[in-house]
């Protein structure tokens, strides 16, 4: 039960994310957010743009985690690959936040596949 609120409410920053740095990115709102120069903004807006539609992908995953419940491997999958993804670019021996690193370990651990999904 927990583990199912606390996907659900990372799929909602993700999504919450996903509006700022889509639609929100060159509005005050999204400038206070990020902390941005509008001249920043405007330069940057292509790059956020992506990055949002990444965190919508991520978003997307998440849920589909949550819907598919135990039945599935998305609970699994797709929080292990963004641990993976977070240790992968930790791999150039940047120094490591440990609130983040240990759990990106212990996520990317419980990935499995099924071999009942598949095409």
């Amino acid at each position: 039960m927990l583990a199912t609120l606390l996907v659900a409410l990372v799929a909602i920053i993700h999504l919450a994310i996903l509006v700022l740095e889509m639609f929100l990115w060159e509005a005050p709102a999204g400038r206070r957010a990020f902390n941005l120069s509008a001249d920043f903004a405007r330069q940057t807006r292509v790059l956020a743009a992506n990055q949002g539609l990444y965190n919508g992908f991520l978003a997307a995953g998440l849920a589909w985690g949550l819907w598919l419940g135990r039945r599935g491997t998305g609970g699994y999958l797709f929080p292990g690959l963004r641990a993976g993804r977070r240790d992968f670019r930790r791999a150039d021996r940047q120094p490591q936040n440990s609130l983040y690193s240990g759990a990106a370990r212990a996520a990317g651990a419980g990935c499995r596949a099924d071999a009942s999904v598949g095409p």
